[in-house]
C-alpha cells in the first residue's frame, strides 16, 4: 500500500466514453493505491432529459451505458485480483430518468421471450433528487400520486476486460463484472475483480440514484455520478467471479441465463470463498452458507441475469488473517482507512 494519497480526476469528453469491456485503449494509467475522482454519464448518455425524450428516438443502439475508462492498473497481470473500493458515489444532477423500453424488462415480451402481444408502451419518468435530504421523488404519470424514496446511490456497471481476447458490450454482465446492476455496489463497499489481461483495464458507469432488487422494468433511477474510488492490486490471488466486501458482509455475484444458473454461480463461489479463507471443508462451508446466506437479486432483465449471495461476517469463523470476518484479500479495511483519509483532507 502507498503511504500517501495520489489523486487523479477524470471527466471524460463525449468522445472519450467507451461502450465495451475490452477492445478499447486506456484512458489513463494509474498505480495501485491511487485515488480516482471520476464523472460517469448516465446509461442514456445524458440524452433522456424530459418526459418527451423517448429512448428509441434520442438514443442509438448499441450506444447505451457509456463507461468512464478504461484505466490501466500498473503491475496488474492475469491471475491477480483488482480491488476497487467505493469511497463515495454522489449524483451529479438534481434529476434522474427512468423509462420503459420496448422489448426490454422482466414483465414484457423480449427478443428471447417472444410472444404475439405488442410491447409495453414506451414512457419516461423524471425523478427529482434532493441531494441534501438524500431522497428521490417519484411522480406518477397517470395520477397526482407522489412517493418519496430514500436515495441509495450505486454503480450498475463495474468491470475489467474479459479473458480470451473477448470484447463485451457494456450492457452485459459476466465473469469480468460489467452490467451487474446490484444495489450492493454502493459507497463503503470493495469490489474484487479477477484480472484477465495486462493492466486489468478497469471501467465503471451506469450510476443509479437508487434501484430495487431485480431492476424489474429494466431501468433504475438513472443519473450521472461523481464518484471516488481507491484501486489496489492483490497479487497472485485469482478471483473467478466478482466479489464484494462491506464492513458487515462478504458477497459474490453470478451472471448467466437461466436465473437458476446465476444463482448457482453466486452460491458456489461463496461456498468456495468461505472454504478457502475460513478453514472449512467445502461440505462444511456448503452447510454453513446454506443456513446463513442471503440471496438478493441484482437484475433479471439484462443479457445475463445477476444473482448475489451474501453472508454476514459475524457468522464466519476466524479467517486466514487471524480474525473473524477477515479474508485472504486483506485489503478492505486498509482501503476504508484510505478512503477516510481522502474524505478528511
Amino acid at each position: 500500500m502507498a503511504n500517501s494519497l495520489s489523486v487523479h480526476t477524470f471527466t471524460p469528453s463525449p468522445d472519450q466514453y467507451v461502450w465495451t469491456f475490452g477492445g478499447a485503449p486506456p484512458l489513463a494509467r494509474v498505480k495501485p493505491g491511487d485515488v480516482l475522482e471520476v464523472f460517469t454519464e448516465d446509461c442514456f448518455a445524458g440524452r433522456v432529459r424530459s418526459e418527451k425524450d423517448l429512448v428509441t428516438e434520442v438514443c442509438e443502439f448499441p450506444f447505451l451505458n457509456p463507461q468512464t475508462g478504461p484505466f490501466y492498473i500498473e503491475g496488474a497481470e492475469p491471475g491477480d485480483t483488482l480491488a476497487v473500493h467505493f469511497v463515495s458515489i454522489e449524483p451529479a444532477r438534481d434529476w434522474a430518468a427512468s423509462t420503459t423500453v420496448p422489448l426490454f424488462g422482466a414483465l414484457t415480451s423480449t427478443h428471447t421471450t417472444a410472444t404475439l402481444q405488442p410491447p409495453l408502451p414506451e414512457r419516461v419518468w423524471i425523478w427529482q433528487l434532493d441531494r441534501e435530504r438524500r431522497t428521490c421523488l417519484f411522480r406518477a404519470r397517470d395520477s397526482d400520486v407522489e412517493v418519496e424514496l430514500p436515495m441509495d446511490p450505486m454503480h450498475g456497471t463495474v468491470g475489467v476486460a474479459p479473458a480470451n481476447l473477448e470484447v463485451r458490450s457494456a450492457l452485459v454482465p459476466d465473469a469480468h463484472g460489467g452490467n451487474m446492476d446490484t444495489p450492493e455496489m454502493r459507497a463503503g463497499v470493495t469490489c474484487y475483480l479477477g484480472v484477465n489481461v495486462e493492466g486489468a483495464m478497469f471501467s465503471l458507469g451506469d450510476g443509479h440514484a437508487r434501484q430495487g432488487e431485480g431492476e424489474t422494468c429494466g431501468v433504475a433511477v438513472e443519473t450521472a455520478m461523481n464518484s471516488v474510488v481507491v484501486v489496489e492490486l492483490v497479487k497472485g490471488i485469482p478471483t473467478p467471479w466478482p466479489r464484494l466486501e462491506s464492513d458487515e458482509y462478504i458477497m459474490t455475484a453470478g451472471s448467466a441465463r437461466p436465473l437458476e444458473d446465476a444463482f448457482r454461480i453466486a452460491q458456489l463461489d461463496l461456498v468456495q470463498w468461505v472454504a478457502r479463507d475460513y478453514g472449512l471443508s467445502e461440505l462444511d462451508a456448503y452447510q454453513l452458507v446454506t443456513q446463513a446466506v442471503e440471496s438478493p437479486l441484482a437484475n433479471v432483465c439484462d443479457t445475463n441475469y445477476t444473482s448475489v449471495a451474501k453472508i454476514r461476517k459475524a457468522y464466519l469463523p476466524v479467517g486466514v488473517a487471524g480474525r473473524s470476518g477477515a479474508s485472504a484479500y486483506g485489503v478492505h479495511e486498509e482501503l476504508r482507512r484510505r478512503g477516510g483519509e481522502y474524505l478528511g483532507r
